[in-house]
């Protein structure tokens, strides 16, 4: 099962190559279709085996969506670009086929400003993200948390400071 990941990548010039995580949208990629194919869980498919085993499965993984959002350095205000992004997001949280889940969107930032600067930043940048999705879009207030992770999951370790490290993640917590 391929795992999928909308990481709202917060970056005030262009992203570098997708670390491993997964696919990045971005630009005109940021569909609402797109969105709701990656924020629907995928359910496990058991097929019979003629080997018995005590070993468990691996719990599913949660449904999350990775998109190019832009932000000024140091700033959790959201530019004209990434509002029309986020405007995808909206339409998809909308949809039938998204109304029964509820959603974290996490924060997260690079190493540059000490833990505490970006344990702050980060959880600006999802409420940010939440506030704009309850206020032009009408999202249920009650579907979305925000969690500031700081610097501590980093996409691309081999970079620190790379874009993709300011970011944003919407993850599925089902209901």
């Amino acid at each position: 099962m391929k795992t999928r990941s909308l990481v709202f990548l917060l970056a005030a010039f262009a992203m570098p190559a997708a670390a491993e995580s997964g696919k990045v949208l971005q630009g005109e990629q940021i569909t609402e279709s797109a969105l709701i194919e990656a924020l629907t869980p995928t359910e496990n498919i058991r097929t019979r085996s003629i080997r018995v085993t005590r070993d468990q499965a691996e719990p599913a993984q949660p449904a999350k969506a990775s998109l190019l959002i832009i932000f000024d350095t140091n700033s959790a205000n959201l530019t004209p670009r990434a509002k029309h992004s986020l405007d995808a997001v909206g339409r998809a949280l909308k949809s039938d086929d998204l109304a029964e889940f509820k959603f974290v969107i996490e924060g997260h930032a690079d190493p540059r400003g000490g833990p505490e600067l970006n344990q702050r930043l980060s959880q600006a940048r999802a409420e940010s993200v939440r506030q704009y999705l309850v206020r032009a879009h009408g999202v249920e207030e009650r579907r979305m948390g925000a969690v500031g992770k700081g610097d501590s999951e980093l996409m691309n370790s081999q970079n620190p400071i790379a874009a993709e490290n300011r970011r944003v993640t919407i993850v599925n917590t089902l209901k």
